[in-house]
């Protein structure tokens, strides 16, 4: 089993722009609603696709499996079968040799900008970069499968950042 520890961060300024050593544009859906025990998931990055199956938990660290597929099936399933979907850019800055993926919403979610990194343990150290603000590892709010079901548009403004 695959164990993905991951903390989610939200973004507070443009400082990592010009850190950004390469970006992407994503393109997901999810093929089922909330209050199931799994996301699943079908992403396009770039030309190519996978499959990615996550225990539907709240927290830094989650089973997670991934797999390759045909970047075709893929876009006749995010056209077709998807409950919920979202476009984003993800830009990735390195730092202290950890990765961090800032995550640029598009489209219904635009406006949001969130910064994931992943860790080797759960209690790993690391150095939060001036331009990274409140964590959001435990609010479901902000999570990928969240945000395409409910769009960041959509939310009062109360609750936003």
């Amino acid at each position: 089993m695959g164990i993905e520890i991951e903390r989610k961060f939200l973004v507070t300024g443009d400082g990592w722009r010009t850190e950004a050593a390469r970006s992407l544009e994503m393109r997901q859906g999810y093929l089922a609603g909330e209050g199931g025990r799994a996301s699943v998931r079908v992403r396009l990055e770039g030309t190519e696709a996978r499959l990615n199956i996550k225990a539907a938990v709240i927290g830094a660290a989650r089973a997670e499996y991934e797999y390759p597929m045909p970047a075709d099936d893929a876009r006749k399933i995010l056209e077709t079968l998807c409950v919920g979907t979202l476009e984003k850019v993800r830009h990735y800055v390195e730092r202290e040799g950890l990765t961090w993926e800032v995550d640029e919403f598009l489209g219904v979610n635009a406006g949001l900008i969130v910064a994931e990194i992943e860790l080797e343990s759960v209690d790993q150290a690391f150095s939060r970069p001036e331009w990274v603000g409140r964590e959001l590892t435990d609010d479901r709010r902000y999570y990928n499968h969240y945000l395409a079901i409910h769009p960041y548009s959509t939310w009062p403004d109360a609750d936003r950042h």
